[in-house]
């Protein structure tokens, strides 16, 4: 169950609304998830943005003490998204969008407040890279997988470079523009114009052909010219490449153009051990040049040249923290330096060379005095720690808008504390009303949470977990991706202090409904093909000596159990989600049982069959009978063209569909007035009913809310007016709008 128990507590203090949250403030404990690009705006070097590969792009002015999220609707990102380009006018910027799962070459003249793409592009909304002049507003680079493209006229006309012939594709590592002289660094090699016009591959020694160039970087001082490049072995350099493959590091080499030497090896200082990945110069600092990477060890690795890579020194060090003032990660941490790993994203800042910028598999950490201290850039100053000192375990941290986690379930304990449950970080808990989140408990240690309910008398907290994250998501449908996963149903009787098993299920849990009738009775949704289902717990008060139950199939199900709902009369309502094989197979829907779970009748809309995902019964009816189902659409066959929201008025017997969408998630109603409903979608934002009662309701986007798939809603119990939202990617937001006069 995903919604019931949230929507239906009776000691819900929630009035009506009179119209949708104008603003949703970001909260939670900060970063958590992939972050790659951050790119420093050289008109404004406190300015950086930073891509994560949940689709948001966010942007900081005051050097990552605030994030905002650029909203979806303007830009999307993902893993293999570019830096922003900037250009000789902070107005005109370039990037790729990634809205629709494409790459589609886009220009802003605002700033980076809105984007249009390119009147004419080469690539067919297939942009791999994108690197744009500096010095102009006209010339830049685009490729797609294969091909290299270059044009001198903004866009208008494009000339070919270079194709790759070899299957992995052409990866672009950086551009350097000077004047009529342009570089441009590549697995193929560094090509070189001296017109400004016509390209062709730099004629130059040095690097042995059992090596391909990764990373690339130039700087110009007087009459000199250096490039420093990042080499992997040849074969390993692919388009798409990311910081995680490197492994196959094998050297750095440094050349100033137009001398009598060749391309110098240069690793002096690099210890074993160690992999660059990334090279940084500032545009007009030939000596100061930076290495971000990863390591034999699993940490992040930053090297500093001041001799133009003569010879380098780490200026990161992780152990102990020095010189890093830390957040909820760090040394000695409730994460380590090894959740962060590497460096995903790396940046100098091209006007400043004492301003650097790295990305890691978790968070953001910059440098502004050339990496004699970092700092990070994902939690409040206000509750970061010091510098030099193991960051403790278990302290509250306040986000600043850099979330990209994916948030499935808010339950509250009581008016303070609140538990978050979350994919990768397990889980997170406020003990202030949400104004400052960590992790604070223990008991809980596999990789996700997915629901916590709240007994109404004891208090207990009910959490189920898994070591399988996303479940029901489009990666997490086929049965190889859950059946070898793990998890059980916890217990806190401290309000999310510390936590217990109940029994041992064993495997991936991910609903949970307690049943009303009877207080010592649980029951949990299971996801496997093999022992997947609806379980019962018939007595919780015996911990970890309980024991579960497995109740009778429903009809057409293989094992994908997803919600349950226990009602007043003791009928259950179940949802069986998404089942993969070669495609979608006719396993979901909605199913009921009147007689505990010994047997289920199908209750599914014909357009249910296929990828099933929340159910939600409206808390203002006292029989129970009106309900919503959610329903994605699929891709291929049968699945295609079923997504919306559904609505019955008689427990399942019909359905009709009251939005039309291609992906609805959940939805949630008002417990206070049923003529308010939420609907959340996988692209396509919050949308928002204020007459759901009505024959055919009308439904409109939440333009205020900033990302593209929240995951669920609910109202705060304790907390008029407060509406809280999850996603998949976004963490937590909170809005709140006034009561209706």
């Amino acid at each position: 169950m995903k919604k019931f128990t949230a929507l239906s507590l009776a000691l819900c203090a929630g009035v009506s609304y009179s119209q949708a949250p104008a603003t949703w403030k970001s909260v939670g404990v900060g970063g958590g998830g992939a972050f790659f690009s951050p790119a420093f705006n050289p008109f404004s070097p406190n300015e950086l943005t930073v891509a994560c590969d949940m689709s948001g792009q966010y942007k900081t002015t005051t050097l990552g003490t605030a994030w905002n999220l650029v909203p979806f609707t303007t830009l999307q990102v993902g893993r293999n998204s570019p830096k922003v380009q900037f250009t000789s006018d902070p107005k005109i910027q370039f990037m790729i969008d990634a809205t629709g799962e494409v790459g589609r070459p886009v220009k802003s003249i605002d700033g980076g407040a809105t984007w249009k793409p390119l009147p004419v592009e080469p690539t067919g909304a297939d942009a791999w890279y994108l690197f744009a002049d500096p010095t102009t507003t006209t010339r830049l680079f685009v490729s797609d997988y294969s091909n290299l493209y270059f044009t001198k006229d903004g866009g208008a006309h494009w000339a070919k470079i270079a194709t790759s012939t070899d299957g992995n594709g052409v990866q672009v590592s950086g551009a350097f523009f000077d004047g009529s002289r342009i570089f441009v660094g590549t697995n193929l090699g560094v090509f070189v114009s001296t017109n400004g016009a016509t390209f062709s591959k730099l004629a130059v020694t040095g690097i042995p052909s059992t090596e391909q160039i990764v990373g690339f970087a130039a700087a110009k001082a007087g009459t000199t010219t250096r490039l420093i490049v990042v080499t992997l072995g040849a074969g390993d350099v692919y388009g798409g490449i990311q910081g995680d493959d490197h492994y196959g590091y094998k050297g750095v080499y440094a050349l100033d153009y137009g001398g009598a030497a060749g391309w110098k090896k240069s690793v002096t200082g690099i210890a074993a051990g160690l992999h660059p990945f990334f090279v940084g110069m500032a545009r007009g600092d030939i000596n100061t040049v930076y290495l971000g990477g990863g390591s034999d060890a699993g940490v992040p690795v930053v090297l500093k040249s001041t001799t133009g890579g003569k010879a380098w020194t780490s200026v990161l060090t992780t152990a102990g923290n020095k010189g890093i003032t830390t957040g909820w990660a760090g040394s000695g941490g409730d994460r380590d330096w090894g959740y962060d790993e590497l460096a995903f994203g790396f940046d100098v800042c091209p006007t400043d060379a004492k301003r650097v910028a790295f990305t890691g598999f978790g968070f953001c950490h910059l440098t502004t005095d050339g990496g004699a201290s970092w700092k990070q850039a994902y939690v409040s100053p206000t509750t970061q720690n010091p510098p030099n000192l193991a960051t403790p375990k278990g302290k509250a941290y306040q986000g600043v808008g850099l979330e990209n986690t994916a948030a499935w379930y808010v339950a509250w304990a009581d008016a303070n504390n609140v538990w978050g449950s979350f994919s990768d970080i397990r889980g997170a808990r406020s003990m202030d009303g949400g104004k400052t989140w960590g992790f604070n408990y223990s008991g809980h240690t596999l990789n996700a949470s997915y629901q916590v309910v709240v007994h109404p008398t004891t208090g207990a907290m009910y959490m189920a977990t898994s070591s399988v994250h996303d479940m029901y998501e489009s990666t997490h449908l086929t049965d190889a991706s859950m059946n070898n996963g793990t998890g059980d149903v916890l217990v806190s009787p401290d309000k999310g202090k510390t936590w217990s098993k109940v029994g041992s299920i064993g495997k991936v849990v991910v609903g949970l409904a307690l049943d009303l009738t009877n207080p010592k009775r649980l029951f949990a949704t299971v996801a496997s093909s093999l022992v997947g289902g609806v379980y019962v717990c018939q007595d919780v008060t015996k911990g970890a000596a309980a024991t579960w139950t497995k109740l009778a199939k429903p009809p057409r199900t293989e094992g994908h159990a997803f919600n349950i709902a226990v009602l007043k009369d003791g009928t259950l309502v179940a949802t069986y989600s998404g089942h993969r094989t070669s495609n979608f197979t006719d396993s979901s829907g909605v199913f009921v049982s009147t007689n505990g779970g010994q047997s289920w009748v199908d209750r599914s809309h014909p357009n249910m069959h296929w990828w099933t995902r929340d159910l939600t019964v409206d808390p203002n009816d006292a029989t129970q009978k009106t309900w919503y189902a959610a329903v994605y659409s699929g891709w291929g066959g049968n699945a295609n063209n079923r997504g919306g929201l559904y609505k019955t008025v008689d427990r399942g017997v019909s359905w009709k569909q009251i939005l039309v969408l291609d992906r609805v998630g959940s939805c949630a109603v008002n417990p206070k007035n049923p003529k308010e409903v939420y609907a959340t979608t996988e692209v396509q934002g919050l949308w928002y009913s204020v007459n759901a009662t009505s024959a055919s309701p009308s439904f409109i986007q939440v333009a205020s809310y900033p990302f593209r798939q929240p995951q669920r809603v609910f109202f705060n119990p304790f907390k008029a007016g407060e509406v809280w939202v999850t996603s998949f990617g976004n963490g937590i937001r909170i809005g709140s709008s006034g009561p209706v006069p």
